[in-house]
C-alpha cells in the first residue's frame, strides 16, 4: 500500500492519535462547548494539574487546541478549539435549554451580537445581558452588525438580573464576566473585546469568531 505523506496528511494522524486517549476526547467534547482554563478542565476531569498539562500539549502540539490569555485576570489563561479543529469529525456532546442567554461585561457588544446570530441559526429563543450594563450598545457592534444584514438599533442593555430564567442556556462572551460568575454553567466563549480596540478589524473579527462559535453550538443545543 502506497500512503502520501503529506503536511496534511500527517496533521490528521496526530489529531487522530491525540484524539485516541479517553481522556483527551473529553477534553475535546468539553471544548466543543466553549473555553476553559486549565484550572476549570483540572476540577472537571479531577486529574493532576501535570497530567492535564501533558494532555494539553499534545491538543495544541496536534493542532487540536490553542490557548490565549484572559482580558480580565492576565495570570489566567483559556484554551479553545483550534479553527477547523473537527472539521469531519462529531462532536459528542447534546444539550437541552428552554433558552440561550448570552452574558457580557457591558451587554454592549459581544452579547449583543451573539444573541442576534443566535436567532439567525436556532429556533431556540435567545436573549443577552450584562454583569454591570452600558448606557447603550456600541455603535461599532450596530456597524458591523448592519455590514452583515443583521439590526442592533434600539436595543438596550439589560442586567443579568432583568433578563436570566430558569431552563436558560448561559453562555459567557468574555472573561470578566466568566470570572465574576463561578459556576454559573453553560460555555465561556473568550472573546476578545472590540470596544477595548474600538476599530472596525476588532468588531469584524469579534464578529467572525462569534458566528462561527453560533453555527457550531446550534445543531447541539436542543428544544426543552
Amino acid at each position: 500500500m502506497k500512503i502520501e505523506a503529506t503536511d496534511e496528511f500527517r496533521m490528521r494522524i496526530a489529531r487522530h492519535a491525540a484524539l485516541s486517549d479517553p481522556a483527551r476526547l473529553r477534553i475535546v467534547d468539553l471544548l466543543t462547548l466553549g473555553d476553559f482554563s486549565p484550572t476549570e478542565l483540572q476540577a472537571e476531569l479531577g486529574m493532576p494539574s501535570n497530567l492535564l498539562s501533558h494532555h494539553l500539549r499534545t491538543l495544541e502540539d496536534a493542532g487540536l487546541a490553542v490557548r490565549r490569555r484572559s482580558e480580565a485576570d492576565r495570570r489566567r489563561s483559556y484554551i479553545r478549539l483550534a479553527s477547523g479543529a473537527l472539521e469531519g469529525l462529531v462532536p459528542g456532546v447534546e444539550h437541552e435549554a428552554r433558552r440561550v442567554l448570552f452574558v457580557c461585561t457591558r451587554n454592549s457588544a459581544r452579547s449583543q451580537l451573539a444573541a442576534a446570530l443566535w436567532g439567525q441559526a436556532s429556533q431556540i429563543p435567545s436573549v443577552s445581558a450584562g454583569t454591570h450594563p452600558a448606557d447603550r450598545v456600541a455603535q461599532g457592534a450596530i456597524e458591523v452588525a448592519r455590514r452583515h444584514g443583521m439590526d442592533l438599533e434600539g436595543r438596550l442593555p439589560r442586567t443579568l438580573d432583568q433578563a436570566v430564567e430558569g431552563g436558560d442556556f448561559v453562555v459567557t462572551v468574555c472573561d470578566s464576566a466568566h470570572e465574576e460568575l463561578p459556576g454559573l454553567g453553560g460555555a465561556h466563549w473568550s472573546v476578545p473585546d472590540p470596544v477595548r480596540a474600538g476599530t472596525e478589524e476588532a468588531f469584524e473579527a469579534a464578529f467572525e469568531d462569534i458566528s462561527r462559535r453560533v453555527q457550531d453550538l446550534a445543531p447541539r443545543v436542543l428544544a426543552a
